[in-house]
């Protein structure tokens, strides 16, 4: 069979490839042709394959800034859709030759059960392919294979890849926390905060209120930075977190609690309707009852980017008023969006982050440890709370895991933001 190589000179408009959640490609189509649409173009979007959408060529592309539905952007420079099974590197490596020289080469596939056969080539070609890297060149190249013998080689947009490559980041399962949502707060402080936005804001001694608390997952990641928490929830809240003595328990309804002084922070990961919940976050900026917050907002099973777009529009004055809002579908988000409002001063400078992704620096790589909280490495509460401890039979539904995690080895736990690659049990020399 003929190979095929399909080459877009730089001179030309180029296709773009983004990555989403399995399921919201829908969502992803409709936000990318509003996206165009804004700005008077009509380019064809569309999606052959799960967690995957394509555009036409075009010389506008978006920043991942720009979209709450892509976890990752490629600029797509080649496409090597016959690859043989035989020799994989020699044509990815000449289509690599395009781009020039470049600081940063991340190989992954679609985060998909189809592409999950797909993790130990990937490991193997990603082996192969790291001498090409020249650090200092700026430029990051990645390579996505689609299947075994299909693939996209190309760049990140100007404004820089995600955080983590395929905005999928390695997050350790504390044991001690009450709730598996834990994670979707710990991977908003890394993806939706600059470092300078972390090391101003998550400090230890800030004050913070949680509403709709119980069991405490979200808590959980404020404590171990050494927070004062106000939770605020009728459900109980863990016992080990009440135990650390950073913790307040007020069986109030998030919806009508005042705090009788400002805080530092608000996160709320209420079961609510999205535009309700966004009006409640903008009033309590209105009042001045916060200085920052991270939410989440439950999307409908259909038309979820009009519910995105209407939520918003209870948000966009902070934008005129020092604040910067930012959102995305992280990785550990299932049907919902998270949102970060910051104040607009700790924003003057691009950074890594959803609404500031790294500008010119090479993207992360998985096994890259993300900043660390400024308080130094993040600690757990006081009392522990061990695999056997009592949960809330009335907590969140958004809550429960399906299934847990692995619990790590006593005392091996790593702290919230811990990021590793998972090794593959089997090496495979790509041909």
């Amino acid at each position: 069979m003929r190979r095929e190589t399909l080459v877009h000179p730089p001179s030309i408009a180029h296709p773009l490839a983004l990555l989403c959640r399995v399921g919201f490609e829908p969502d992803l189509i409709e936000e990318l042709n509003a996206w165009f649409r804004a700005r008077g173009m009509t380019v064809a979007v569309d999606s052959a394959q799960a967690a995957v959408v394509r555009t036409g060529p075009t010389n506008a592309i978006p920043r991942l800034t720009d979209l709450v539905f892509a976890r990752d952007l490629l600029v797509v420079t080649a496409e090597l859709p016959t690859l043989g099974d035989k020799d994989r590197i020699t044509p990815i490596s000449a289509a690599l030759d395009l781009i020039g020289t470049f600081a940063q080469l991340n190989v992954l596939a679609p985060d998909s059960d189809a592409t999950k056969p797909l993790a130990p080539l990937i490991g193997a070609i990603d082996a192969r392919l790291q001498a090409r890297v020249q650090p200092g060149s700026g430029l990051a190249a990645a390579v996505w294979m689609l299947a075994g013998t299909h693939a996209l080689v190309g760049r990140a947009p100007a404004g820089g890849s995600a955080r983590y490559p395929g905005g999928v980041p390695r997050l350790k399962f504390p044991r001690e926390a009450p709730s598996r949502s834990t994670l979707k707060l710990d991977e908003a402080f890394q993806v939706l905060l600059t470092e300078a936005e972390r090391g101003a804001l998550l400090r230890a001694g800030a004050s913070a209120v949680d509403l709709g608390a119980a069991p405490g997952g979200w808590t959980y990641q404020l404590v171990a930075r050494q927070m004062r928490v106000t939770a605020i929830d009728n459900g109980r809240v863990d016992a080990g977190l009440m135990a650390s003595g950073l913790v307040t328990h007020l069986r109030e309804d998030g919806f009508r609690y005042r705090p009788p002084k400002p805080v530092d922070w608000l996160v709320c990961d209420m079961v609510e309707k999205p535009g309700r919940v966004a009006e409640l976050v903008g009033r309590w900026f209105a009042q001045g009852w916060c200085r920052a917050a991270v939410f989440n907002l439950k999307l409908p099973m259909k038309r979820r980017f009009e519910a995105w777009i209407s939520a918003l529009g209870e948000l966009r004055a902070l934008n005129g008023k020092g604040y910067v809002v930012r959102a995305r579908q992280l990785y550990h988000d299932r049907e919902e969006l998270t949102v970060a409002v910051v104040p607009e001063r700790l924003s003057s400078r691009a950074e890594t982050g959803s609404a500031r992704d790294r500008g010119s620096r090479p993207a992360e790589k998985p096994k890259s440890r993300p900043a660390a909280a400024p308080s130094g490495k993040a600690r757990r509460p006081a009392t522990p709370v061990g695999a056997g401890a009592a949960r809330d039979k009335n907590s969140r539904p958004a809550d429960k895991p399906r299934s847990r995690p692995a619990a790590a080895p006593a005392g091996k736990a790593r702290h919230p933001g811990a990021t590793g690659k998972p090794a593959s049990s089997k090496r495979v020399r790509p041909r």
